[in-house]
């Protein structure tokens, strides 16, 4: 097994807002799709990496709670952070230092109410 995770789904209950959110906080356009009744927004992948997307339909519920996603911020994660609360969310843990090997993360709550944490080596 090369990777414990090979995708995630972020759970949104107004599927729009929560697309704009992430597209603004990540500086990049998500890809719609819907599929067996579930809308979708791909979050950004390079062909063979690992992906994930927002999703809103039946049995798709946000949680404080549960499962925390770490996304990546790119090189600094102080810019997406800083659009966090512009973007309809909140900053609950700052950016902290983990090491100088493993670089910075930071908790937000998204404009969903899932916990979902940001990582960056800067």
């Amino acid at each position: 097994m090369a990777n414990a995770i090979n995708w995630f789904e972020i759970p949104a209950a107004n599927h729009e807002r929560a697309v704009k959110f992430y597209s603004q906080i990540l500086g990049a356009n998500l890809q719609p799709m819907e599929m067996a009744g579930v809308k979708m927004a791909f979050l950004p992948a390079d062909d063979g990496d690992i992906g994930g997307a927002i999703c809103s339909g039946e049995g798709y519920k946000p949680s404080a709670e549960g499962t925390l996603v770490y996304l990546n911020a790119g090189e600094d994660l102080s810019a997406p952070l800083s659009k966090v609360e512009k973007a309809g969310g909140k900053v609950v843990m700052p950016k902290t230092k983990i090491s100088d090997e493993i670089g910075y993360m930071a908790y937000i709550m998204d404009s969903e109410g899932n916990k979902i944490a940001l990582h960056s080596p800067k």
